[in-house]
């Protein structure tokens, strides 16, 4: 590429602080000898064992983008910190964030909690046909196990299936993931006035330059090929009068690149890849199965994953997979807010399961809120029951020529952003939540009647449809809209290849962080890394597999979570409706103090006030009978709400500039200093919360209390 220049080396920080910090001693911010700060956070407030650290920090080439965690490498090449700076064809500096570094491994090490060790037998039993292997009724063997059934699950199922047998473990029915409410489409270069770099230029743009720039490259590149593929297995896209693909254009990019199905395009891409799952003999689905905590061991210093604790929440009874390779792909959070536009099954629950596996976590304040939710407080005809998820009003309505205006009608984008309605995401996010307090209403308006009644039809039936159902004709009247929580740009941080720290663990979706989003997440580049990073976890996760062998005495390694059969009826559902209370609390909390304009006196609060509601709904589940291996649906929901809300007001207030969708009027401008990810990984074990911890760790739990 031209204009690449090498790295710059920086030698790692060796004064007192920073030794004192890699021994665990005090919990303080600290400044190395090359400059780099680091926020120590502890107290059990992130809860991994119950305490963390969070690093902004710079990134380390790690060749190929894979994951190297070995000690020994990293004391063979010094263990020095770089920070790669790119100047290609874009219009300021990128950096090049690898995206792990051998310095972040060397803390892994050193700050990793400690947990009671299996061992790693050697001569386990290989299982050599595609067929699950059942011991009992409640333990099942498979090869790969998938946890979540969106496109990255189902992508990834279907070429793992060539190899080995595979159960797809899925929260609720199999077509009900955020994959199935993706409108808009999939962004991807497919015309020739278009180019992979100018794709890369929206993207990192987008993104407030905090992206990946071979991350950024790979996915952009790669894009093309698997929509082919998608219409190979019968996907069904849109097409114009001349037989190609009809390519829409949307907020924040420069092309017209957006592949759809009419506005229903998450939902045809969901029935394609299940009818291809469905039919295959090697794919198991388990449908209505929750997923409770990873297995985990210890391999020496490697944390290794060895399947998944779930609950048949039909049945009530826990069911343990192990398996040689897991996959991650279990969607976002955006319930930890009360108005979001994800299915009720998104609840955080991948984060946080890895989180307390000591996956290493990053990005997580980069929170996007979807500027167009349906507002039902402006229909004509008002909804009778309150929506468990907004309804979304796709990006695409804006991308077609459809224009913001408050109550009186005043077309405001263009006073926030040259680029308008077409500006990214947070800019028109940020812009109607201003207008709204600035004006004391409740939301805005999204008129596309303008345009021809049959091309409003044909791009739109799904909104037009569900518009009119509540009086709302979109054709000759605007749409009442408001900003709501709608995607996760952090998560569990992933390798070009979909792997993360824990061996055996791979991600791929919105639970995961690779880079590519940055600060903010280009509209319709989500649906393009689910398909982009499913297919490129598949080849070392076969690799995995084929070097792992199945232990059947595996399963008794851990402690056995169950259900509270014995605490009765009505102290169980004491339990579920105080459980249902705290949930709206929290979101509240997120949403007055951790919403789309932050300030760090507001996320000290919600951090105060998260920690003690955590600690009010802890006691009260305790002193009821609860017992710290119990599970059920509402209390694991809640405790990995709590766990994502955490990490996201840390990581808010480990960042002291604006930049993308954290923006914070204590620190309003972007600092080219702090340029960098958010990093957080385990630190050393303290008093945690039963919601940080492992229920299969929870004896250690109960010691740790006073």
């Amino acid at each position: 590429m031209d204009g690449v220049k090498g790295p710059v080396n920086i030698q790692l920080p060796n004064n007192k602080k920073e030794k004192e910090r890699e021994e665990g001693i005090g919990c303080r911010r600290t400044q190395g000898n090359d400059g780099a700060k680091y926020e120590d956070v502890c107290g059990g407030k992130l809860g991994c064992g119950a305490s963390e650290m969070i690093t902004m920090t710079t990134s380390i080439p790690a060749g190929g983008g894979k994951l190297n965690y070995g000690v020994g490498d990293c004391k063979r090449q010094g263990c020095r910190r770089s920070s790669w700076i790119t100047s290609v064809t874009f219009s300021r500096c990128i950096q090049k964030e690898i995206s792990w570094s051998r310095r972040v491994s060397k803390f892994l090490r050193i700050q990793r909690c400690s947990s009671s060790q299996s061992p790693i037998t050697e001569n386990w039993k290989s299982i050599r046909t595609v067929t699950s292997y059942k011991r009992d009724g409640s333990t099942k063997y498979f090869d790969f196990a998938v946890i979540g059934s969106g496109v990255a699950g189902l992508r990834y199922a279907l070429e793992v299936a060539k190899h080995g047998s595979v159960a797809v473990i899925t929260k609720a029915e199999s077509h009900e993931s955020n994959t199935k409410y993706a409108q808009g489409g999939v962004s991807a270069v497919l015309c020739p006035t278009d180019s992979v770099e100018s794709h890369m230029q929206d993207t990192i743009v987008a993104g407030a330059y905090l992206c990946d720039e071979e991350t950024v490259r790979v996915v952009c590149t790669e894009g093309p090929d698997r929509i082919r593929e998608l219409i190979a297995m019968g996907a069904s896209f849109d097409h114009g009068e001349d037989g190609n693909l009809h390519l829409a254009r949307e907020g924040g990019h420069s092309h017209h690149r957006i592949v759809h199905a009419a506005d229903v395009t998450g939902r045809e891409i969901e029935r394609a890849l299940l009818e291809a799952v469905l039919m295959d003999p090697n794919i198991t689905m388990f449908e209505h199965h929750f997923a409770i905590d990873l297995l985990t061991s210890q391999d020496g210093s490697d944390t290794v994953c060895l399947g998944v604790d779930t609950l048949n929440t039909e049945t009530l009874e826990v069911i343990r997979f192990i398996s040689k390779v897991t996959l991650l792909a279990s969607g976002g959070a955006g319930h930890i807010y009360p108005t979001t536009t994800n299915p009720p099954v998104a609840t955080g629950d991948g984060i946080a399961m890895a989180h307390r596996a000591e996956a290493v976590i990053s990005n997580m304040e980069f929170v996007q809120f979807h500027p167009t939710a349906l507002a039902d407080e402006g229909l004509p005809i008002r909804p009778t029951k309150t929506r468990e998820n907004a309804f979304l009003i796709t990006e695409a309505v804006r991308g077609d020529g459809g224009i913001l205006y408050n109550l009186d009608m005043e077309r405001f984008m263009p006073m926030y952003d040259e680029r308008a309605e077409l500006a990214p995401r947070d800019v028109v996010a940020r812009g109607i939540d201003d207008q709204l307090k600035k004006r004391n209403e409740k939301y805005v308006l999204l008129d596309i009647s303008h345009k021809p009644r049959e091309k409003i039809l044909s791009h739109f039936p799904n909104i037009a449809a569900e518009c009119l159902q509540y009086g709302l004709d979109i054709t000759r009247h605007p749409i009442p809209v408001v900003p709501a929580a709608h995607y996760m740009c952090g998560g569990v941080r992933a390798g070009l290849q979909g792997e993360t720290n824990v061996q055996g663990l791979y991600v791929a979706g919105e639970v995961a962080c690779t880079g590519l989003h940055g600060a903010n997440r280009l509209a319709s580049n989500s649906l393009l890394e689910a398909l982009v990073f499913a297919r490129r976890a598949v080849q070392p996760s076969i690799d995995h597999m084929k070097s792992s062998n199945l232990d059947f005495s595996a399963s008794n390694w851990w402690a056995r979570p169950f259900v509270p059969m014995a605490l009765g009826i009505n102290i169980t559902d004491k339990i579920i409706q105080m459980t249902k209370e705290v949930r709206k609390q929290l979101q509240a909390i997120m949403w007055k103090h951790v919403g789309i304009v932050r300030s760090t006196m507001r996320l000290k609060t919600a951090e105060r006030k998260i920690g003690e509601l955590e600690a009010k709904w802890e006691e009260y589940l305790f002193r009821e009978g609860w017992e710290p291996t119990m599970v059920g649906l509402e209390a694991c929901e809640m405790r990995n709400l709590f766990c994502c809300a955490k990490l996201v007001v840390s990581s808010a207030l480990a960042r002291h500039e604006s930049r993308g969708l954290h923006y914070t009027i204590d620190f309003p401008h972007l600092e080219e200093s702090l340029r960098l990810p958010t990093i957080i990984f385990p630190c050393s074990p303290v008093k945690g919360t039963w919601s940080s911890q492992q229920l299969h760790k929870q004896s250690k739990y109960l010691e740790l209390q006073p």
